[in-house]
């Protein structure tokens, strides 16, 4: 990689890296069908963000969060969110009613926040204070929320009763989509209160690179 920047060389590093475990998760998933639902939209994202890669440079800390989600969303499609075995072995050995990877996976995605909160500042005029943050993590919570209806209306498809299960991923609990979402909005605040410095510095550094 000579010749590129160390942000590049980190960026190809992620990229690399998110297309290994994308192509292990599609060998053999437990359900392919149920793996096309859940990989697909993380797919299309990785797609945005390389085809706007030169035009629209992000954080590094972005980049980052992007690669875990779509890692981790990699995994519960590969195994179903309901089967990841890690999850089912902490379920067994501390006697828990479910495997907990799906809420984990929602916490994570809680991260989301920050890269909303990036686009924001640098294509709104929202550049700092309560709208942003408040904006940023209502803009999670209504993904989430379109998440859930998504996962609901794949129960209405005729012949796909399986592959709905598998993608809804309710294991018997009636409150799963609430619980989703409040892992989400959680994850979102948390974000926010922890990487907020972090972000700004490396927007700051982003727009001083962009000036020389």
């Amino acid at each position: 990689m000579v010749g590129f920047s160390k942000e590049t060389k980190v960026h190809i590093f992620l990229f690399i890296l998110v297309i290994a475990v994308l192509v292990w998760s599609v060998i053999k998933p437990a359900v392919f069908m149920t793996w096309v639902a859940e990989v697909g939209p993380a797919v299309v994202a990785l797609i945005v963000v390389v085809a706007t890669y030169n035009k629209f440079r992000l954080t590094n800390l972005s980049y980052f969060i992007i690669a875990l989600l779509s890692i981790l969303t990699f995994i519960g499609g590969h195994y179903t969110y309901a089967e990841v075995p890690l999850f089912n072995w902490l379920k067994e050995e501390f006697h828990l009613a479910r495997n907990h990877y799906d809420r984990f996976g929602h916490f994570l995605k809680g991260l989301s926040v920050i890269v909303i909160r990036e686009i924001l500042v640098r294509k709104t005029p929202l550049f700092k204070g309560s709208w942003l943050t408040g904006i940023s993590i209502s803009m999670v919570l209504a993904l989430a929320a379109l998440y859930e209806i998504v996962e609901w209306l794949s129960t209405k498809l005729p012949n796909a009763k399986k592959v709905a299960k598998d993608f809804l991923g309710m294991q018997g609990d009636q409150w799963d989509a609430q619980w989703d979402m409040s892992c989400a909005f959680l994850g979102a605040i948390l974000s926010i209160l922890i990487l907020n410095g972090l972000h700004n510095r490396q927007m700051t550094k982003l727009d001083d690179l962009k000036e020389r």
